[in-house]
Parts: C-alpha cells; sequence; structure tokens
C-alpha cells in the first residue's frame, strides 16, 4: 500500500487539488504563473476601458472580500509611497507659512518646540519670531546682529528673563503693599483734590478750544511778509484730539467747516498778485488814452469753448487767427473760475466782442456742469455777478461791442427774454442764433439776432468752411476723438514741455559754458515755461422776414427733417428686417423670432407712429395758409408716445442682444458685416441707426419755439402750440434722465476699475466734478512759524472730488516697454464726506508753493499743486461743493 498508489487513489488526489478550479493547474507552477499573469492582465484591460464610477465599484467590492491582513499590506503600501501620516508639514511648506503658525506659540512652546527636530530648531529661533516678543516688553537689541549671526533676538530674550526679580505673592506685598489695604483720611482727601483740580484744567482746556473755533480768521493775504506772519499767529493749526472732541457737537464741526472755507484764498488776490480790475463802462475810454490809434482794429476778439461741445478739437482748430481763444472743463469748475480764465486769457485788455460757444438749448445756456442759466435763475447774485462781470470786459455797444451766444436762444420767447434781460443787466449787445435749421449744432450756422454786421458772428471768430464741416460731422468726430483723447493725452501731457525744453537747452548749450548753464538754471527754466505760455497764446446777413414768412420757413424745415428722421427709421425696416424675417420664413433662418421681436418690435411701431405724423404734416402743408395751425398734430402726435417709452426702456436690452447675437451667431455676425456702415445705410451701423429717435426730440423742441415764437399772440395755433411744447418738454426731460443716469452709471463704474481697491461708488445722484494731480508733503517740524517750515514730498495723490465726497488716492506711473506712452496707476487711501472736510490754506514761502491742508475726522493730507492756477482752481470748485453739500 506504501509503496505505490493504486489508480483510484490518484483520481482522489487529483481531484483533491483541483475542487476549487476544475481547470487551474495546480501541479504545473510555471503554467500556473502564465495563466494568472495572463488572467491580471485580462481584467487590467478590463479596467482600462470602465469609467471611473465602474472602477470604484470594483474596488469597493475587492476591498470587502480581502482579509484584515491583506488590507494592513495596502495600507502600509500608501504609507511607504505617500507619507500621508509621518510628513512634516516644516520641509512641505513654503517658509514663510510656517513661520507664520510658529508665530502663535508663546517663548515656553517655541523653546519646546525647538527640541522636535534640526528643521523646527532652525525656525523656531529665527529673529522675526523672538523680535516681536522682546520689544512688547521694550527688551532691546544693544547691538546691530551681522548678516550671518544666528538666534540673537532669542539669546536676547532669555538673558532678559533670567535677569528678572520675581517675587513670591508674599514677598510681593511685603514690598507694594497690598491692593485691600485701606488708605488714611489725610491720603483720601489729598486725592479727591488731585481729581478736582485735574477736571477743573481739563474743562478749561475744552472752553478755550471752543471758543477759538468760533473765531472768524483774518483774510487771506499770502504771498507777502506781514501776512504770513500774521497768519502763523493768528491761524494755529487744530490737533486730531480737538477734532475728536469736536465731533461730538455736530453744530461745532459745520462750524469749523464754515470758518475754513471763508479763510480760503478770493479771487481778487491769488497768492499776492492782485488780478486785473473790473473796467466799467464809465472807465473803459481810459485805458487806452495814452494810445493815438486806440481803433477797433486793436481790440482782440474773444472765443470762450467749452469741452463739453462735442469733437472740440476741430471746433479750436477752426478758430481764425488773432482770435483770443480759451478752452475751459464743463465739469469741475464754477463761475468765478471761469470769469478767472476769462481776466488772465485777456490780460488787462478790452475785447471788442467775446463769444461763448457752449452747450443748450432755445431757453437756457449749460454753461458749467451744475449751471444751466435761463430765465428762472438769472438774476440769481452768481449768475448776476458773473454776467455784470463779463459784460465790463467788452466795449460798449456804441463801439460796437457785442456778446455772440452760440446757442440758439433766438429760436424762443424764453430765449429772447433771456438775451434781453442780459443786455438790459450788462448794458452790452448779446446775440444769439435762431436755431431754424435743424441737425447737430446746425444753428450756429444760421441766422443772428441783433443788428447787421459787416461779418455774420461765426466768422468773426471761425473759419466758415471749417465749422460747417465740423457742423456736419461732430457725432462721427467725437466718437472718433475719444480714443484718440484716451491714447494720446498721456504722451500730449508732456510732448510740450518736453520740446520747449529741448529748444531752450539746445540754445544755452550753443551759447554758453557749462559753468554758466549750472549757474543759470533758474533762467532756463523760465525761459522754457515762457516758450510754453507763447505757444499757448497762439494756439451771411440776417434776412428780413415778416412773422408770416418766418411761420413758413420754419414749419418747412419741420416737414423736411421730418421726411429725413422716417427715411432712416424705413432703412432700418427695408435693410434689416426684412431680410431677417425672410431668411426666417425660408427655413435659412439668421436670427430666431423672439431675437428680432426684441430687436426691432418697438422701432417698427415708432415708424408707423412718425409716418401718420409725416402724412399729417404733408396734408396740412398741401394747403398751407397764415391761419393755418400745426399744434394740433404735435398734440396728437405726443399722446402716442408710449410707443417711444417703451423703445427707451427696452434699448439697453436691445443693444445688449446686438451684440451677443452678434458673438454667438456667425451667419448674423456676416449679416451686418454685409450691411452695416454702407451707402445704403449712409455709412452708419444698425446701433448707430437706433440713436435716432432720441435727438429727434430735441429738434422737435427747437422748431416748437421757433413756431411759437412767429406765431402771433392772437392766432389761434398759439394755445396749442404751447401744450405741444410743453408735452415735447416734459418727454425730452425724461429723455436726458435716462441718459444722465446710465452716463454716471458707467462713469463711476470706470473710476471703480481704474483705482486699485476702491470701494463701490455707485451711489443716488453722485457725479464726478473734478480730479486733480498733487504732490503729498510731509512738514519736519511744526513747532516752528509757517513761512519758515520745511516740507518733503513723500508720493504723488490724485483726488477725485465727487458732489458729496472726496476720494483720496496714491498715484503711480508705469511705462511700457519700446512705447513712449505711459499709465497711471491708482491705489485707494480714503474718502471723507465733503461735509467733515476742513480746508486750510498754507502761505507760499521759498521753501514752498501752492499749497494747502485737507483734514479729515481720521486722516491728514497736505498737498501741492504744480502750477499755481490750479490750486485756486480746486481750492474754489471744492469751496462750493462743499457748501452745496451742507445745505443739503
Amino acid at each position: 500500500m506504501s509503496a505505490g498508489n493504486s489508480p483510484r487513489e490518484s483520481l482522489e488526489m487529483e481531484s483533491f487539488h483541483t475542487r476549487f478550479s476544475a481547470w487551474t493547474p495546480f501541479s504545473n507552477k510555471s503554467l500556473n504563473r502564465q495563466l494568472f499573469q495572463e488572467r491580471v492582465a485580462l481584467i487590467s484591460h478590463w479596467f482600462d476601458l470602465w469609467t471611473n464610477k465602474q472602477r470604484q465599484e470594483f474596488l469597493f467590492t475587492i476591498f470587502l472580500r480581502c482579509t484584515k491582513s491583506q488590507l494592513r499590506v495596502i495600507q502600509d503600501w500608501f504609507s511607504e509611497r505617500m507619507q500621508v501620516a509621518k510628513v512634516d508639514f516644516s520641509t512641505v511648506l513654503p517658509r514663510f507659512i510656517s513661520l507664520y503658525i510658529f508665530s502663535f506659540l508663546n517663548p515656553k512652546d517655541l523653546c519646546a518646540a525647538a527640541q522636535v527636530s534640526w528643521p523646527w530648531k532652525f525656525l523656531t529661533e529665527q529673529d522675526c519670531l523672538w523680535m516681536p516678543k522682546c520689544i512688547k516688553f521694550g527688551w532691546f537689541l544693544p547691538y546691530t546682529p551681522t548678516d550671518n549671526e544666528y538666534g540673537a533676538w532669542k539669546h536676547h530674550y532669555i538673558a532678559c528673563v533670567s535677569n528678572l526679580d520675581w517675587l513670591t505673592p508674599r514677598e510681593a506685598a511685603a514690598v507694594y503693599g497690598t491692593l485691600n489695604e485701606p488708605k488714611t483720611e489725610d491720603e483720601e482727601l489729598q486725592e479727591r483734590q488731585r481729581e478736582k483740580c485735574l477736571r477743573k484744567i481739563v474743562w478749561e482746556k475744552i472752553a478755550l478750544q471752543k471758543q477759538e473755533l468760533f473765531k472768524v480768521r483774518p483774510p487771506w493775504v499770502s504771498g507777502t511778509y506781514c501776512s504770513r506772519l500774521f497768519k502763523s499767529k493768528c491761524q494755529p493749526r487744530l490737533s486730531q484730539t480737538v477734532r475728536d472732541r469736536v465731533r461730538l457737537h455736530e453744530t461745532l464741526e459745520k462750524q469749523l467747516v464754515l470758518s475754513s472755507l471763508e479763510s480760503l484764498p478770493k479771487r481778487s488776490n491769488i497768492s499776492g498778485c492782485h488780478s486785473y480790475p473790473l473796467l466799467s463802462k464809465k472807465n473803459w475810454r481810459g485805458v487806452y488814452k495814452n494810445d493815438s490809434s486806440s481803433s477797433n482794429a486793436l481790440q482782440p476778439h474773444f472765443i470762450l469753448i467749452s469741452s463739453r461741445i462735442p469733437a472740440y478739437e476741430m471746433v479750436v482748430n477752426s478758430v481764425r487767427a488773432g482770435i483770443i481763444s480759451v478752452v475751459y472743463e464743463h465739469s469741475g469748475l464754477n463761475l468765478e473760475t471761469l470769469l478767472y480764465l476769462i481776466e488772465k486769457a485777456l490780460d488787462g485788455q478790452m475785447a471788442q466782442s467775446v463769444g461763448i460757444f457752449s452747450d443748450g438749448d432755445s431757453r437756457e445756456i449749460n454753461l458749467l456742469q451744475g449751471y444751466k442759466i435761463g430765465i428762472k435763475n438769472l438774476l440769481m447774485p452768481e449768475v448776476r455777478d458773473f454776467w455784470e462781470k463779463l459784460g465790463s470786459y467788452v466795449a460798449p455797444e456804441e463801439e460796437g461791442g457785442h456778446v455772440d451766444l452760440f446757442v440758439p436762444l433766438g429760436a424762443s420767447e424764453a430765449g429772447i427774454e433771456v438775451l434781453s434781460q442780459l443786455s438790459q443787466l450788462t448794458g452790452t449787445l448779446f446775440t444769439a442764433p435762431t436755431g431754424i435749421a435743424t441737425g447737430s449744432y446746425q444753428h450756429v450756422l444760421s441766422d443772428w439776432l441783433g443788428r447787421q454786421w459787416e461779418t455774420a458772428p461765426p466768422s468773426i471768430y471761425f473759419s466758415e468752411p471749417k465749422l460747417q464741416t465740423w457742423s456736419s460731422f461732430t457725432d462721427f468726430l467725437e466718437d472718433t476723438l475719444k480714443s484718440v483723447r484716451k491714447q494720446l493725452s498721456p504722451l500730449f501731457k508732456e510732448l510740450q514741455k518736453n520740446i520747449s525744453g529741448r529748444m531752450i537747452g539746445q540754445f544755452v548749450f550753443d551759447t554758453m559754458s557749462v559753468a554758466n548753464i549750472l549757474n543759470n538754471q533758474e533762467i532756463v527754466q523760465a525761459l522754457a515755461d515762457g516758450l510754453i505760455e507763447l505757444s499757448k497764446e497762439n494756439s451771411e446777413r440776417k434776412l428780413q422776414l415778416d412773422s408770416a414768412e418766418k411761420r413758413t420757413r420754419v414749419v418747412r424745415e419741420l416737414f423736411k427733417s421730418e421726411r429725413k428722421y422716417v427715411q432712416m427709421l424705413e432703412i432700418v425696416r427695408d435693410v434689416y428686417v426684412r431680410p431677417l424675417r425672410a431668411a426666417l420664413s425660408s427655413n435659412r433662418a439668421i436670427l430666431s423670432a423672439a431675437n428680432i421681436q426684441i430687436m426691432f418690435s418697438d422701432i417698427l411701431q415708432i415708424l408707423c407712429l412718425n409716418r401718420r405724423f409725416l402724412d399729417d404734416l404733408r396734408d396740412r402743408l398741401q394747403e398751407w395758409g397764415p391761419a393755418h395751425c400745426v399744434g394740433e398734430i404735435f398734440i396728437k402726435f405726443g399722446s402716442q408716445l408710449n410707443m417711444y417709452t417703451n423703445f427707451f426702456n427696452n434699448y439697453p436690452m436691445v443693444l445688449k442682444t446686438i451684440e451677443k447675437c452678434r458673438e454667438m451667431i456667425p451667419a448674423f455676425r456676416a449679416f451686418l458685416k454685409r450691411h452695416d456702415k454702407t451707402i445704403v445705410t449712409k455709412m452708419l451701423s444698425l446701433p448707430e441707426l437706433l440713436l435716432y429717435p432720441s435727438r429727434r426730440f430735441e429738434e422737435y423742441l427747437h422748431l416748437l419755439y421757433a413756431l411759437r415764437l412767429h406765431t402771433p399772440a392772437e392766432h389761434i395755433d398759439r394755445g396749442n402750440l404751447t401744450i405741444a411744447i410743453d408735452q415735447i418738454k416734459n418727454y425730452k426731460g425724461y429723455i436726458d434722465q435716462m441718459k444722465q443716469n446710465i452716463n454716471m452709471k458707467d462713469h463711476l463704474l470706470d473710476i471703480q476699475r481704474l483705482i486699485w481697491g476702491c470701494p463701490t461708488l455707485s451711489e443716488a445722484n453722485r457725479y464726478l466734478i473734478r480730479v486733480q494731480d498733487v504732490a503729498q508733503l510731509h512738514c519736519c517740524d511744526e513747532d516752528i512759524s509757517f513761512y519758515l517750515r520745511l516740507y518733503e514730498h513723500t508720493c504723488d495723490l490724485s483726488l477725485f472730488l465727487f458732489n458729496d465726497a472726496l476720494l483720496v488716492s496714491s498715484r503711480g506711473t508705469s511705462h511700457t516697454p519700446f512705447e513712449r506712452t505711459s499709465k497711471s496707476t491708482y491705489q485707494f487711501i480714503a474718502s471723507v464726506a465733503l461735509h467733515r472736510l476742513i480746508i486750510e490754506d498754507i502761505p507760499d514761502s521759498k521753501f514752498i508753493k501752492n499749497a494747502f491742508i485737507l483734514q479729515g475726522p481720521k486722516h491728514e493730507w497736505i498737498c501741492a499743486t504744480e502750477v499755481e492756477d490750479d490750486k485756486f482752481l480746486w481750492l474754489s470748485v471744492l469751496q462750493n461743493a462743499i457748501k452745496s453739500s451742507m445745505e443739503k
């Protein structure tokens, strides 16, 4: 039995080895290994083809079948290769993060952490960890550690701690006494008297400070030695502590702000240089009495151009030779500063005529931001004073002097009343265009009111062909010049200064030695400044028709402009709407029906409305006579303006839909490329064509005013014209308010994106008034008098003045490689409410020029402008903004 196995026993043994797998050859190890590897490769192939979810389910099934020993093998494999539990964070994280973590430990824990490992010892003994702990107790190193010295502050901390005099509670009580030890009666009496004396001193100082706040400051007379002494003695700076005390009383703070405004410089005295005296009509002849040839030819013509005029650079380029022109900023100025610019440009001369090229309509002049001058506010003290002083700069009417307002005031009765009151107020002839011609600033070249001249007022100041070209393309020129100003303003800002400096420098180096040049640097700079100022200085008759003919002329102009307007709306229908709808019905749709409805439904309803209005005008003109009326047609038209309301409310959504479809639908992008800016569309794009409805109402208003002006009072149409004017005027106000809100919101968002770290600027009724670049200064010693103080330049600031707050930001300049232009960067510092802002003037001395102080509740800035005029203009505008903010 033992010598061998029977065949039956051999079969039983083989079945025993193969009962778990009837086809796995356990007896043959090499074959078994080969078969196992093939199965593993097959499973791996399947595993690669599975999704992530299937792989997770497979692994979850396998791990459930594994024993604890097998799971432990997997855990050891991960631990050896990934080191999840044994990793040292100080060797993985950046060093500054590890130091930040260790900075939360106290000295005892830091010493314990230093014993963990060498990396921890190196980190926990860094000076940046131990230096704050030493300085907290007033322990400073008696020497400066070298660059290679290690752990100096830790050793110093340990040395200081080891030398401390530690006392037990009983020893401390024996030396210093206990808190509960009762005091004697004499000690308590002395302590009460000391407290009473201190309270009395504090109340006396507070009362003294209050008296100083209510004192009226002396007038500002800077520029002289006596004024500096007087100001340094009588106007001490208020400390921040006093400001904090006064903050408890809003009335005292308001009084403090008002007193600071009263001490600001006036136009009559700027840095010691008195402005030119106002020349009245009585003493005007005496100005030129020593000149035997004081004829009208020697009297210059002066033109004032607003920056609000579209493409005002083209208007400046159209000014004739010999005409004094000044371009002023529409925003950021007031009437006083505007008058100062006029005085400086005239330089004491009397002007033969003065022209004001500004924005406005037939009832008022939009002279400055916040100064729309009309019949209602013409007699306000500030406005009346401006026109009286302006009239004193013009020659008398007997000598041919006149003031020309390039605003269509002659097209309405209210405008003519404004001209009449201005003439009576100043004793000077005021003229304005009648504004019958419609279009963008076409009224400038129309007929003018007033007496006849040899040349029309536009021809006195401008080259008429250039002005005609400008008036025809103002909108297109403005869109182009916006991008040009943005790109080239940093370059042109310094270009004139650099050219003048190079010219003077080349001349000086050709004629003088280096030693003489160094000794005459001030003269060279004065020559360069003078060259800049010198370059700055050199930078058809009215038809006599009766009222009936003029009224017919206005009606024909109305019909002509309305026909042109309807033709522009028909371009939208024929060029854009019909092809898009045809493509939609031919199963080759470019846009969906919903997008076509959003873009064009409102404009098509407006087209139907204005076609009916045009037909009514055509029928009325076919049988036109002096007794016929137009007002009832306008009243009928004004009762259906809800179609325009829907268009203007949906206008932002229409533009967004056009841009979105242009970006996402290539067929629509190709469609616009074929049709935009072609001869059929008069070189306009679709968004530009959709602008016409908003501009049409201003033309309606001008024509209605002109029509009522030439309609007799007893005419039956006059009452209807008045009603129609009120309808169109109210609706135009609604459109202007929508435009203003959108423009102000976009402007604030642009400023917010421009300033790094700027808070949200979008507030109701907030708008930007002026931006001023200044240099921030630091006073080295405030204990000495004003005229001996030294200042150092710390950084550059930009002050953004809003109607309710002042935003202060630091300004930097970054240059692009290989380009001349530079980019300004802004960093937010603080914002101060205007009603809490205090302004103090710093008199000029040989150490400082054009400086002032801005003091808020928590911050104070000593600022200085580069040019003297900038300081005066900035303080004047800031003063008016603060007063307006406090009146609200």
